[in-house]
């Protein structure tokens, strides 16, 4: 309870009954607390009437407060204690500060107690904490009480007139121990309680921003933060929160979804305004020719802002018809400007695919129109590999020439492919072009009649041939026929070593079979000793 100066009968008798019952049951009858009156104050001391033998010379910084102001006027009523009626001079001793300092003992007593609520100044640092004056009360807050979280610098709360509650009370030892994270818990929840009301989907709310991270921002909505993602700061591609928050900043945000069990809040701020994604495709159709700045570079391709807010992707493939594996750091630089055409809108995944090489010829639709199926083309061998041969021409294009279009035989197309170095210019025939797939095949065999399809326009099933065998393994025996660059296969028919005995089979022989069936896909003739097998 804190000193108050009573100006009517009721509060003095309260105050005075208060006194009288503290000082009967601590058997205190060596001083006296009277009942005086103020009447005049000058630059040193407060003159008080005591209705003893003479007025009272009380120094006036007993009557200051923790923060130096006087706290008495002319007319009031105060309690001191007498030290002395008589000190020799004719004079009163009395103190102003021991009847407060009794009066501060007996409030903070009550305030333990009852669990009310004190005032204090923070006048200094101390080991461990601060020390606190109430009504001239020293007391003493631990680091740890100061507030609900560590504060760094302490001596920023020097000189604050704050609010207290007493935790420990000693007065055999003169020890007073003062909480603040009890006051600010408490206001916390009572804030708490008025913002969760205030929580649910799609409500919009205030907060401030209390910490930037690299995935979000947390939110300070009054009592409980809510995470403010980075996808849902705003509708453009951000790299990091602090392109558009600061610390301290004030905000409006929304509520996406508030969970009251875990107690979490997602918030978004790009959903208080319009979805600029909507109706996007009809806004931009297919093939529509533009200018975009680049916002972003990276490995696969580059970013280019079609209107604020809304960017597509223009994937290495789609920035050159010829060459495939572009650098894009190489081609294109931050804020430029690139002329591209949009080839797809998708509003639901919120993606967008560009292409920068429609804006430019295209060489595949020039090489179909100049050249046609079965025209000559000279070209350098780019790489080899096990299925073919791929061909850079000159025009910039690449065509494979497929390893089953080296030679009309497969045994030879292999001796073919074992010839060829990268480096070696080549003619070659052209097969086919897709311009859609943007793919050239070519050929060498086509350079020469098919063997295989010559033969059997002269020769039917029934028809006898000779042939020399070439090789064999358990199932069939491979021959080549005389003459001509024909293949056949005759099937072994029962247990192979007895077959080959039977048939006298080696390397080499020269043999009559006769053509039971034509492999066209494989230009094979299927071969029997029996005409009709």
């Amino acid at each position: 309870m804190n000193i108050k100066y009573f100006k009517n009968a009721s509060r003095n008798s309260v105050f005075a009954n208060l006194l009288k019952e503290f000082f009967l049951e601590k058997n205190i009858v060596s001083k006296e607390i009277i009942l005086v009156k103020v009447i005049d104050i000058d630059k040193n001391f407060v003159i008080v009437n005591t209705d003893l033998k003479s007025e009272g010379f009380i120094p006036i910084s007993e009557f200051k407060n923790d923060r130096g102001k006087i706290e008495v006027i002319i007319g009031d009523l105060v309690f001191v204690v007498v030290e002395s009626l008589e000190n020799g001079f004719g004079d009163t001793i009395l103190s102003r500060e021991k009847a407060k300092r009794l009066s501060t003992w007996l409030s903070m007593e009550k305030a333990l107690k009852t669990q009310e609520v004190i005032i204090g100044t923070i006048i200094g640092k101390v080991k461990g904490g601060l020390t606190v004056l109430s009504n001239g009360l020293r007391a003493f807050l631990p680091g740890s009480l100061v507030d609900i979280k560590p504060v760094k610098d302490i001596s920023s709360l020097e000189g604050r007139y704050l609010e207290f509650k007493v935790i420990k009370l000693d007065r055999e030892r003169n020890n007073v121990v003062l909480s603040r994270k009890i006051i600010i818990e408490k206001n916390i929840n009572k804030e708490r309680m008025k913002v969760v009301k205030t929580l649910f989907k799609n409500s919009v709310v205030e907060g401030i921003v209390k910490n930037i991270t690299d995935y979000g921002v947390f939110i300070d909505l009054g009592g409980i933060d809510g995470l403010l993602h980075i996808t849902d700061l705003a509708w453009r591609r951000i790299k990091h929160p602090s392109e558009i928050l600061v610390l301290g900043q004030k905000v409006l945000v929304k509520v996406l979804k508030y969970d009251k069990n875990k107690k979490k809040v997602s918030l978004g701020m790009k959903q208080l305004e319009k979805d600029p994604w909507k109706g996007l495709s009809k806004k931009y159709p297919k093939g529509v020719k533009m200018l975009g700045k680049v916002t972003n570079i990276t490995d696969y391709g580059v970013f280019l802002e079609i209107e604020p807010g809304i960017e597509g992707l223009v994937h290495i493939s789609e920035m050159n018809w010829t060459n495939k594996n572009v650098i894009p750091n190489k081609f294109f630089s931050l804020g430029s400007k690139v002329n591209f055409v949009i080839l797809n809108i998708d509003e639901i995944r919120r993606r967008i695919s560009l292409s920068v090489k429609y804006c430019l010829p295209n060489p595949w639709e020039d090489f179909f129109i100049n050249y046609k199926k079965g025209s000559r083309i000279i070209g350098t061998i780019k790489s080899i590999s096990d299925f073919g041969i791929f061909v850079k021409l000159t025009n910039r294009l690449d065509g494979l020439i497929h390893f089953s279009d080296l030679s009309w035989s497969f045994k030879r197309a292999k001796k073919i492919l074992c010839k060829f170095k990268k480096g070696n210019i080549l003619t070659t025939i052209l097969i086919s072009v897709d311009i859609k797939r943007e793919k050239l095949s070519l050929g060498l065999k086509q350079f020469f009649l098919n063997p295989f399809k010559e033969f059997i326009k002269f020769n039917k099933i029934g028809s006898r041939v000779l042939g020399v065998i070439k090789n064999f393994n358990n199932y069939f025996i491979n021959i080549k026929l005389i003459d001509k660059n024909v293949f056949g296969v005759l099937k072994i028919v029962g247990n192979y070593k007895i077959f080959l005995k039977k048939k006298n089979i080696y390397i080499g022989k020269k043999i009559f079979t006769f053509i039971i069936n034509f492999n066209i896909k494989s230009c094979l003739l299927i071969l029997s000793f029996k005409k009709n097998s």
